[in-house]
């Protein structure tokens, strides 16, 4: 895709890196997406890159945001058409597995993968929906800190990622998605959700590759991270 081979322009000052849902849950072959029937040796393509992005952004001191998926332990978030979607795939939310109970909140399953941890200071979100912004305080985190663009990673492309871009669209942020640093268990409906962010002159933002984006953030002043 051409957008992705283009370097991006300058950052601004007020950008933010969001970390979307890089659990163990989505990630791991013991988790949620692998019992639902999930590839998850393809979700995984999108490590290396956010691996790329974090360091990059720890480097310049950048606001760093990690979200969760996941449920209070009664599921009494979790509304009743997402709990009949899960069970059809193969994977009721709230039923045991090796590495916990699927998608609830305080399981290891619903961890963030060893390869990307927060640090100290890093905020992590809570979300019981596919957007970041569903019923959680990030609008908040990001207006204390004064942040006004966004880079986005992480998985899944075309449900979680893309719920988050398009509500941050809405919101006012402006936004960049590093292609390589997310993913899909469908090949084509990832290369169609990254299609979609740049038509129009750019209606949900630009797509750009990871090590095009790290090279962006070491090159902006620290002062301005």
């Amino acid at each position: 895709m051409a957008s992705a081979a283009q370097h991006p322009p300058a950052l601004r000052r007020d950008t933010a890196l969001l970390v979307i849902d890089m659990q163990r849950d989505f990630l791991d072959p013991r988790g949620y997406a692998a019992r639902a029937g999930l590839n998850t040796a393809l979700l995984r393509q999108a490590i290396p890159g956010a691996q790329r992005l974090l360091a990059a952004a720890r480097r310049r001191g950048m606001v760093v945001i990690h979200t969760r998926e996941g449920h209070r332990a009664d599921l009494s978030d979790c509304p009743s058409a997402k709990l009949e979607r899960a069970a059809r795939a193969g994977a009721p939310i709230g039923t045991p597995g090796p590495l916990g109970r699927l998608l609830v909140r305080g399981e290891h399953g619903h961890g963030i993968i060893d390869e990307l941890a927060p640090l100290a200071g890093e905020p992590v979100v809570d979300k019981p929906g596919y957007s970041a912004f569903h019923q959680t305080d990030l609008q908040q985190i990001l207006a204390a800190q004064g942040i006004g663009e966004l880079i986005l990673c992480g998985v899944t492309t075309e449900v979680c990622v893309h719920s988050t871009l398009r509500a941050a669209v809405d919101l006012g942020y402006r936004c960049r998605l590093a292609g390589d640093a997310c993913a899909s268990a469908y090949p084509a409906l990832h290369h169609a959700a990254l299609d979609m962010v740049a038509v129009e002159g750019g209606i949900f933002g630009s797509v750009h590759a990871s090590a095009a984006l790290a090279d962006a953030i070491d090159t902006m002043p620290r002062e301005a991270a």
